[in-house]
């Protein structure tokens, strides 16, 4: 994959513009090489997991895109995210970078390289199946903390003092899983105070706890996750998918539209 920047010897992949939102070019093997590189070196970085949603999301917010576009790495979570990087930039990328994947690979590579990890998000009661799911999973696994953040906005100090605890944990990468666009304002907000790798994942928590099913691997392969989502959950995600979904490809049919053709 082609790079742009380099940080204390990390290579941070590409990114392409996509209607707005700077995306990298990237597959998990660079994007796993990229955290657990940083992760060792204690170097603060942040990492999101785009799908069309956080796409959109960012891009209709000026303060929001902004801050996303300064992440270290924002991977192409979702299939038609994929598709619009292959359209507009010919990345020619073969898979997307899935935020429950990634945690899951993450996590091995981090056993195996003996880098903690640090859990914040979700409830208390989906941590503990969490932990024990992850800890089952992979062997020699260290979850260095977990904590379910209350479903509010912290205070100044609420927020200085979860800092404090990731970074006494000693915890190489804090996978966050409060949902878009919350993970993204708190990150952002952090850059600066967590000392090690936040990693954005989303709705990671509650498929790796079992308590959310995940798409049938033909739905993920043919970017129909977002309609076996919304049969899960109709009355919560009927206005996101409906409004987001048309956005992007209203958006990117423009883009489209306005690249110049080359032969």
């Amino acid at each position: 994959m082609p790079s742009l920047s380099t940080t204390q010897n990390i290579t941070w992949p590409e990114k392409h513009d996509l209607i707005g939102v700077q995306v990298s070019n990237v597959d998990y093997d660079h994007a796993i090489e990229c955290i657990i590189q940083a992760a060792k070196q204690a170097q603060p970085s942040i990492v999101a997991c785009h799908a069309v949603h956080a796409i959109v999301t960012a891009s209709c917010d000026q303060q929001l895109r902004e801050q996303v576009n300064a992440f270290s790495m924002i991977t192409p979570d979702g299939q038609p995210v994929r598709w619009g990087l292959n359209l507009l930039h010919r990345t020619g990328l073969t898979d997307r970078v899935y935020g429950p994947e990634l945690t899951r690979r993450v996590c091995h590579a981090a056993a195996k390289d003996g880098v903690s990890i640090y859990l914040y998000g979700g409830t208390p009661e989906i941590l503990e199946l969490l932990q024990a799911n992850l800890e089952t999973e992979v062997q020699g696994l260290t979850i260095a903390g977990a904590e379910a953040p209350p479903f509010r906005a912290l205070s100044d100090e609420e927020n200085e003092q979860a800092c404090k605890r990731i970074n006494e944990s000693g915890a190489g990468v804090v996978m966050i899983g409060l949902g878009c666009p919350k993970q993204d304002y708190f990150a952002a907000k952090n850059r600066d105070r967590i000392d090690c790798v936040q990693l954005l994942v989303g709705a990671a928590f509650d498929f790796h706890a079992g308590v959310k099913p995940m798409a049938p691997t033909w739905m993920q392969k043919t970017g129909l996750e977002w309609l076996f989502r919304l049969m899960c959950e109709p009355r919560r995600l009927w206005h996101r998918y409906l409004v987001t979904n048309s956005i992007y490809l209203f958006r990117l049919g423009t883009s489209l539209l306005r690249k110049p053709f080359t032969a």
